[in-house]
């Protein structure tokens, strides 16, 4: 009886140990981030590519951070079937859908996932921490590609910007100051854990709202992505396709310098710039 004892706990160990292990594997997936404005045909087509499709895949929308799902959809299904034959299935979950059985099914299968633009607070309102949550997870860990533009761009990360400062109620497209726990973060998919992403970036000139993240995450990479341009992560190496440039904030310093709990400051920090065909490998 004893032996058979240490047996099961032994067997219950290695159970523990190998899920550990897969918790902490590296992802089979990628994830295709754009930062927003006009989704050129060309990165459509460097989207279908980096999916890779076998001949039963299909591509679903989730256009849950759009105030206009349908038409979010309808603009995005256009590209699509301009630049394949694959069916593209819209799954717009809310409250009383979050769990059906049969939009899960398609979700957890699906070989590209997209999430549109539109507010990204919005989109995980509904997804956090739900059964669709689990599903992007699932599917991203196991070979699918994820991707999203603006909104669904900032989804990617986790703590994700919600674009509101802490510390002035007037919303402004970047911040006019660089104060220290000025900018808010919430939660967002985690699909990259130690990176934050910001959308729209040089066109609206983000980079207060980007220092103000590594402030608050001195080692994560704050990585900003232009318009009509797109990160592609597969595992830990981004590279960079599209029409504009990618920024990386990293490796903030601060030894040495005076505290002050008001306004930011640092010695050093690392900043890169990057275009198309270029790439790097992120935290």
């Amino acid at each position: 009886m004893k032996k058979a004892f240490s047996f099961i706990s032994f067997l219950f160990i290695c159970l523990i140990s190998f899920d550990g292990y897969s918790q902490k594997a590296l992802p089979k997936g990628s994830l295709f981030i754009i930062g927003g404005g006009a989704r050129s045909q060309k990165l459509i087509t460097k989207m279908i590519e980096t999916a890779n499709f076998l001949p039963n895949d299909y591509i679903v929308v989730l256009p849950m951070a759009s105030k206009e799902p349908d038409t979010a959809f309808k603009y995005i299904d256009l590209q699509f079937k301009a630049a394949t034959d694959k069916k593209v299935i819209k799954l717009d979950f809310d409250s009383s859908s979050i769990n059906n059985p049969d939009k899960l099914s398609l979700l957890y299968s699906a070989k590209l996932i997209y999430i549109p633009g539109g507010d990204q607070s919005r989109f995980m309102k509904v997804v956090l921490h739900t059964k669709v949550y689990d599903a992007i997870h699932f599917a991203y860990q196991n070979g699918s590609t994820i991707a999203g533009t603006s909104a669904g761009a900032a989804v990617m990360s986790k703590y994700m910007i919600t674009g509101k400062q802490l510390k002035d109620t007037i919303y402004k497209e970047t911040f006019n100051k660089l104060w220290k726990n000025n900018i808010e973060f919430q939660e967002g998919l985690g699909l990259l854990d130690s990176t934050i992403i910001e959308q729209h970036f040089i066109k609206r000139s983000r980079y207060n709202r980007l220092l103000s993240a590594l402030d608050a995450n001195p080692t994560f990479d704050c990585i900003g992505i232009d318009e009509s341009t797109a990160l592609i992560v597969n595992q830990k190496t981004a590279s960079v396709a599209g029409e504009s440039q990618v920024i990386r904030f990293s490796n903030m310093e601060t030894d040495g310098l005076t505290k002050d709990d008001k306004l930011i400051k640092f010695k050093d920090v690392k900043m890169s710039l990057y275009t198309n065909g270029d790439k790097f490998v992120i935290k």
